[in-house]
């Protein structure tokens, strides 16, 4: 599904993101019973630590902290739109006791909007979409841009925390997540980047070889090149990448064929993969003030999702505010 917005002046800014504040290691991941493999696996691929919500830590404090700096810098914003990884993000604890439905019905949106006064607001929520939700989030908060008369713009939110006492990473894959969360906004002011298209791929097998994530990977890339009719091998072009599967992104840059592209897959080895947020936080650090520069974020979630959009960067954004 390819979506185009060149002529429809949508921009992002105003990113923002904070990570669980226990850092670990894979030897402490592994004495905590965190891992389902050995520490070798993942140490081999780039991995070295991830972050975790402490005790006294919940997903609602996580996330509060980047949406409240997002609302500053929107203003008014006109919609909000969460995505989580884990449909278990997506619901916040309630008593198993509790017979009133409306007491259990403790939906994340609702919450942190209720903490911070947003309860004027329509929001709007997914999951399906995984590691993937970051694209998800941009065809949403487009549609809202495109299709409505009201003004403002909408925040789009990414908030995950494993379960407490499941494992950090994913045995076949060999993916190891971190505790995230993350705000951006969408909307008309020309700064940050310009969206420029969005192709979206989905299926429901559960296992896809990494030779054909690669192939339509490249194939997503070039396709929508051609639509916004840009000459990539003519362009200074940065290519971002979640953290995960380095050797699959490697064959990717390498098969674009362009000297000028500049492959990033930013912090792995001290972050580990942040899911969605992934996306934020190195469009947020390699935004260089270049005007026209372009930029192709990649978003894989496994089912597969597979997104790729187009980004045209403008020469002001704001810097990347986080909380430590």
């Amino acid at each position: 599904m390819v979506l185009l917005y060149q002529d429809k002046g949508i921009f992002l800014y105003g990113f923002n993101y904070k990570l669980g504040s226990i850092q670990r290691d894979l030897n402490q991941l592994q004495t905590e019973r965190l891992l389902l493999g050995e520490p070798e696996a993942l140490s081999a691929l780039g991995y070295q630590y991830n972050f975790g919500v402490g005790r006294s830590e919940t997903l609602l404090n996580l996330a509060t902290d980047p949406l409240s700096r997002a609302l500053q810098r929107a203003g008014e914003p006109r919609a909000l739109v969460f995505q989580h990884c884990y449909a278990e993000s997506a619901v916040v604890h309630y008593d198993a006791n509790e017979t009133d439905i409306a007491a259990r019905n403790r939906y994340f949106p609702g919450e942190i909007m209720r903490e911070l006064q947003l309860d004027h607001l329509p929001y709007f929520c997914s999951f399906a979409s995984g590691c993937a939700g970051f694209m998800s989030l941009l065809g949403v908060a487009g549609g809202l841009l495109t299709s409505s008369s009201e003004e403002g713009p909408t925040i789009c939110v990414m908030a995950d925390h494993m379960p407490p006492g499941v494992p950090y990473n994913m045995l076949v894959e060999r993916i190891l997540g971190s505790d995230h969360s993350s705000a951006f906004v969408v909307g008309r002011e020309q700064c940050g980047y310009q969206l420029l298209a969005i192709d979206y791929y989905s299926t429901t097998r559960t296992r896809v070889p990494f030779v054909e994530i690669v192939k339509r990977t490249v194939q997503m890339i070039e396709a929508l090149a051609k639509n916004l009719e840009l000459d990539l091998a003519a362009s200074d072009v940065t290519v971002h990448y979640p953290n995960i599967f380095p050797e699959t992104w490697k064959m990717v840059t390498r098969y674009l064929r362009n000297p000028r592209v500049e492959h990033v897959l930013d912090g792995m080895a001290e972050r580990a993969h942040c899911m969605a947020s992934d996306s934020v936080i190195s469009l947020a650090k390699f935004h260089r003030g270049q005007e026209g520069r372009i930029h192709i974020a990649v978003n894989y979630g496994v089912g597969l999702h597979l997104a790729v959009c187009v980004l045209k960067e403008k020469a002001k954004i704001d810097r990347l505010l986080q909380q430590d």
